[in-house]
């Protein structure tokens, strides 16, 4: 599960309208060991973030590549129950998610100089994981963060 997660490098996210429909939108993302988050580089322009605003709990699902798989039914994936946290513009925090993502993202420097955008962390709650035909299991939050090497006692 953690190479599909570290191996791909965009994700649908689910987030809810403001009347209660479910919305999906692409979002390039990268992986916090340490913080045990994904994180996101977000346009206040778009309809994600105020859903994301509105309704912090979210889906994210990350998919093999079709091209990997001799049989579509059988790709890896990964489902996965989040919730976004806002850190704070020029906090440490901030500066960190800005780190970690530019290192798998090096292209998207020219958005964090545009006003609009923000650093959501997107923190796991629980994990379902497709490894494959019939392989199927869900991971809860602890064994989740666990798995990606974040102790659940050391979050703040």
């Amino acid at each position: 599960m953690l190479t599909l997660l570290r191996g791909r490098s965009t994700a649908a996210l689910g987030t809810l309208t403001e009347s209660g429909e479910v919305a999906l939108s692409m979002v390039p993302y990268a992986f916090d060991t340490a913080g045990g988050a994904f994180v996101i580089l977000i346009s206040g322009l778009a309809a994600h973030t105020r859903q994301l605003q509105a309704h912090p709990r979210a889906s994210l699902l990350i998919c093999d590549s079709e091209d990997r798989a001799d049989n579509v039914h059988a790709l890896a994936r990964v489902s996965l129950d989040v919730e976004a946290d806002w850190p704070i513009a020029d906090s440490a925090q901030a500066r960190s998610a800005q780190d970690i993502y530019l290192a798998r993202h090096p292209a998207a420097e020219l958005l964090t100089q545009l006003p609009d955008f923000r650093w959501v962390r997107l923190r796991p709650l629980q994990a379902r994981h497709v490894a494959g035909f019939g392989a199927a299991r869900t991971i809860d939050q602890t064994r989740l963060l666990e798995m990606m090497g974040n102790n659940p006692d050391q979050r703040r």
